[in-house]
């Protein structure tokens, strides 16, 4: 006798087994669920905190001597000619000699505007500003009319900002990703800011 055949079941009446379906299911919802990411550790907070107070200090070292040195030799200064007695070609130094005033004969080195000195040689003369009270704090009466472009300064301070913006940014992703509440992730655990360190059940074949 021939085998009675049986009816083919028609393609849209096909139904993917419950355990297969709930699998499918399962792995879309991890593929769609992002975890919570990792906060910014504490090191690098500490770290870039260092380097903006490191930076800010050199910015407050080129600054503050400067105008300090400045404002002083403008307000209480004494201005004579002076020569040039010795200067290097970098320069680390330059030697000039008082040729009038009670400090005639003198002879000291130009202070240091923020780390620089004016490009002087030997037997120059120029007309220098010193500090009546202590002589040895002296520039060109240039420097203390239009003192340089203070590069040193200019370039620490937008260091500084730099670096207080990174540290800033790091602090506020760090709170926010700590105090914003994640729903958990099937494989990664608890996404909860407030307790990161929680764990959910790890589903394994539904």
């Amino acid at each position: 006798m021939a085998r009675k055949k049986r009816p083919r079941r028609r393609n849209d009446q096909y139904r993917l087994p419950q355990r297969v379906a709930a699998a499918q299911r399962y792995a879309a919802g991890v593929a769609e669920d992002k975890p919570r990411p990792e906060p910014p550790q504490r090191r690098l907070i500490a770290v870039a905190l260092g380097m903006f107070l490191l930076c800010l200090g050199m910015a407050l070292f080129f600054w503050i001597p400067a105008r300090s040195l400045v404002h002083d030799l403008r307000a209480n200064g004494v201005t004579v000619p002076a020569t040039v007695t010795g200067s290097d070609s970098k320069p680390k130094y330059v030697k000039v000699r008082y040729i009038q005033g009670e400090n005639s004969g003198k002879e000291v080195k130009l202070s240091e505007y923020a780390g620089m000195l004016p490009d002087l040689h030997a037997d120059d003369a120029l007309l220098v500003t010193y500090d009546p009270e202590d002589p040895s704090r002296v520039l060109s009466r240039s420097w203390v009319i239009s003192p340089p472009l203070n590069l040193p300064a200019y370039g620490t301070s937008a260091l500084a900002l730099f670096t207080f913006g990174l540290t800033l940014a790091v602090v506020v992703r760090r709170r926010w990703i700590l105090r914003t509440p994640w729903p958990d992730h099937p494989l990664h655990g608890s996404s909860d800011g407030r307790n990161p360190g929680s764990t959910a059940v790890r589903l394994t074949k539904p």
